[in-house]
């Protein structure tokens, strides 16, 4: 760990059934030792789960594998401090919350989708899911499944619980659909009982950076912060869908229009071009609309 801390300068480690609890408790130590923050994966085991939040494990990432969680659960999250962050889009207990949206969205006729992705990476994704072989290039858990099958609600409802009990949670996308991966997981937290836009929207900024140890810098607008932000067009507390309505984005205090990436301000520069928009795949066009 002093070895990988050294060379990635990294702050942050996640630890991934680690041996048993006392490897993971030496990992903790180590941890410590070298002023990273370890964080967990889930790996459908309960106890082990617990037993990572007793000993002092910054995040939880993936679904606790049984739901509604209980009284006793949600007081262990919150006195522990660590922060939950469910990734229903790859959910244990229930189907991959990423194919709901799959079925739902036309992503073939998603113009900027395919202007920042390669059409060779979304081609397999958005045209068939399926299980079979050559299907479906995101494997795990694909294909249809009718909408009362899907576990936000009860999951969010989880998580809208633990918040209110003054515990922490985060949005993760497990690097499912990359860019939109994020909104959909997101809006699958928002879909949860009881959950508010902004209850949704305070997890994706506030809780993220408290979650990271990020807080100073990051996770609301404030005076002394870090200038990056999104701007939108349309107000993501009247419908959580409209997070898709990013209008400009500023990063390190530069303004970018989101369509294209070209810088606004201070500087007026084009977008450096992507090299995948010059795809000629004969398979490209031909499920478009006209």
């Amino acid at each position: 760990m002093k070895r990988y801390a050294e060379y990635y300068d990294t702050k942050t480690i996640k630890e991934y059934q680690t041996g048993n609890r006392e490897v993971r408790q030496w990992v903790i130590q180590a941890a410590n030792e070298l002023k990273l923050m370890p964080t967990t994966e889930g790996g459908l085991d309960y106890k082990m789960n617990m037993t990572e939040a007793i000993d002092g494990y910054s995040g939880h990432e993936h679904t606790i594998p049984t739901y509604p969680l209980h009284s006793d659960v949600f007081k262990l999250l919150v006195e522990s401090g660590i922060t939950y962050t469910p990734t229903i889009i790859v959910a244990y207990g229930a189907p991959w919350a990423e194919n709901y949206w799959y079925e739902h969205m036309d992503l073939l006729n998603d113009s900027k989708l395919q202007l920042f992705t390669p059409w060779s990476d979304l081609e397999g994704k958005i045209l068939r899911r399926g299980g079979s072989a050559g299907a479906v290039t995101t494997k795990a858990e694909a294909g249809w499944f009718h909408d009362s099958q899907y576990a936000f609600k009860q999951i969010g409802g989880d998580i809208k619980n633990l918040i209110d009990a003054g515990g922490r949670s985060g949005i993760g996308s497990h690097g499912q659909q990359q860019g939109i991966g994020y909104h959909w997981e997101l809006w699958n937290i928002g879909m949860g009982d009881g959950m508010t836009p902004m209850d949704a929207l305070t997890i994706a900024t506030r809780h993220g950076a408290e979650a990271l140890g990020l807080s100073k810098d990051l996770g609301t607008l404030t005076v002394g912060k870090l200038a990056d932000m999104v701007i939108f067009d349309k107000n993501p507390l009247v419908n959580l869908q409209n997070t898709m309505g990013i209008k400009y984005v500023m990063k390190n205090g530069r303004l970018y229009d989101a369509t294209n990436l070209d810088e606004i301000y201070p500087r007026q520069l084009k977008g450096a071009p992507f090299p995948w928009n010059e795809d000629d795949s004969p398979t490209r066009d031909k499920g478009r609309k006209p």
